[in-house]
């Protein structure tokens, strides 16, 4: 019973280093408004989609808005290889992002995926997962907890927002594994931040995953750090071309100046020179 995810986790091991990027002309099938300030776009190809693992992201383009010269770099939220859908969580931030919110069923939308790396699936199935996401940073945690659960683990989603109104998607997170939230306003969960839930205090983890603003993830990080539990973090820098030839979104590592995009997004904690 335990080759089973060790098999799992090699061949995911291998898609993460040498999978293929596509240039692909995507159709909107639903675009689902959360609430004022994120857009949940879902996708389709004509062609059966390419794998994509948890922790990646696309870069889309964003046509018929003078403002935008770049694509938008836009974690994967979800992938329903059943009715051949890619989601998309769009934060309203800039002109580019308010555009692709706004797209309509039917719409194309030029897509390059997959880009990046993504999270390590653990290998044993007794592991006590926790996936900590913030912001529009809960989306690629999404995905990962299906893989997760997919595999056979039961994976905790530990998600933190400013109110009840910013939190994402509670539902479809409650698919895969319990759910507990913080907000600082207290209107749902637990008041505070997310490294002040009490869930920490009751449970010893052996692996954490996390994405969100940077504030966020270098407290989880230095949790982590304090009880010497292996910690993924996936970074948001400012990225532009996807594939590391701008270098816009550099950070520096034990390994040296790394692209974000090429090279992560996602790091081991270990890799990063973080103050923590």
């Amino acid at each position: 019973m335990g080759k089973i995810p060790y098999l799992c986790t090699h061949i995911y091991d291998i898609l993460r280093k040498y999978m293929k990027k596509f240039i692909l002309d995507l159709t909107v099938v639903e675009n689902l408004k959360l609430n004022a300030n994120y857009a949940l776009l879902k996708l389709t190809a004509e062609t059966t989609l390419p794998p994509m693992i948890p922790g990646q992201f696309a870069e889309l383009r964003v046509d018929n808005s003078p403002n935008t010269f770049l694509r938008r770099p836009i974690s994967i939220n979800n992938v329903d290889m059943a009715k051949n859908e890619v989601w998309f969580l769009i934060q309203l931030v800039g002109d580019g992002t308010k555009h692709l919110a706004a797209a309509s069923k039917g719409e194309v939308i030029n897509v390059i995926l997959p880009l990046g790396n993504g999270y390590t699936l653990p290998e044993n199935l007794s592991d006590k997962l926790l996936l900590v996401g913030g912001g529009v940073g809960t989306a690629p945690m999404l995905y990962l907890g299906k893989k997760l659960a997919e595999q056979g683990l039961e994976p905790i989603f530990l998600l933190g927002a400013r109110s009840d109104k910013d939190l994402l998607q509670l539902d479809e997170f409650a698919k895969y594994g319990k759910v507990y939230t913080t907000t600082e306003d207290g209107s749902h969960g637990e008041k505070g931040y997310v490294t002040q839930h009490s869930i920490l205090n009751e449970i010893n983890f052996d692996h954490i995953y996390t994405c969100g603003p940077k504030p966020m993830m270098m407290a989880v990080a230095k949790y982590a750090k304090s009880k010497d539990v292996d910690c993924e973090v996936s970074l948001e820098n400012t990225m532009a071309c996807g594939v590391g030839a701008c270098l816009c979104c550099v950070e520096n590592t034990t390994e040296g100046h790394l692209c974000v995009c090429s090279e992560g997004p996602v790091f081991n904690i270990k890799k990063l020179l973080w103050q923590i």
